[in-house]
């Protein structure tokens, strides 16, 4: 049995819908980052952290493609073209909508406060409305973002569509809103945000 360390706000939250998508059992410990459990199995204190078996993955993108690889579904297969469109669009996923919220979020509460550039959020805003719409051209007419079928990219670009409305970052294109909605109805995410 799988086990995930990291809370469920973290991004630890990723592996734990990807779980629940694939319908794999698993123990959750809700441990903060930098909290003792999380040390214990990171000794960077960050979350989350898979283990599996004797062996403990770290980094939610690693995490969530070593799942995938391993089951073999919400993937297109190693090797392929439709697997290269795939992780590009997850780098582009990282590169400009997480990396943008990441820093929001270091700029307003995770550095010393005399290290924050609170003004840097309006950059970062900006930067992500362009981004926006790049992606609402990237995913055409399917469903989900790579198409007709769910991928790790969906849930990157869910988390992150969410994370930003969280963090008051304006989700301006309608169809974007219309798949945050579509996705966070999923019985798999609702199971997720219900621990």
């Amino acid at each position: 049995m799988y086990k995930i360390i990291g809370t469920v706000s973290s991004r630890a939250g990723r592996v734990i819908w990807m779980l629940e998508e694939l319908g794999l059992p698993y123990a959750h410990v809700a441990a903060k980052p930098r909290s003792p459990e999380a040390i214990a199995a990171n000794p960077a204190g960050k979350v989350p952290v898979l283990i599996d078996g004797d062996a403990t993955i770290t980094d939610s993108t690693a995490i969530l493609t070593y799942l995938a690889d391993k089951h073999g579904q919400l993937t297109a297969a190693a090797g392929t073209i439709a697997r290269a469109h795939q992780d590009s669009m997850t780098h582009f996923l990282l590169d400009e909508f997480d990396a943008c919220l990441w820093t929001a979020a270091r700029h307003s509460f995770i550095l010393p406060a005399e290290m924050r550039l609170p003004a840097i959020k309006e950059s970062l805003k900006w930067e992500f409305e362009r981004s926006q719409k790049r992606l609402a051209e990237r995913m055409g007419g399917g469903p989900f973002v790579m198409g007709d079928q769910m991928s790790v990219p969906d849930i990157l670009a869910t988390e992150c569509l969410g994370w930003a409305d969280e963090a008051k970052f304006p989700i301006t294109d309608p169809g974007l809103r219309s798949y945050l909605t579509r996705m966070q109805d999923r019985p798999a995410f609702q199971r997720t945000m219900a621990r």
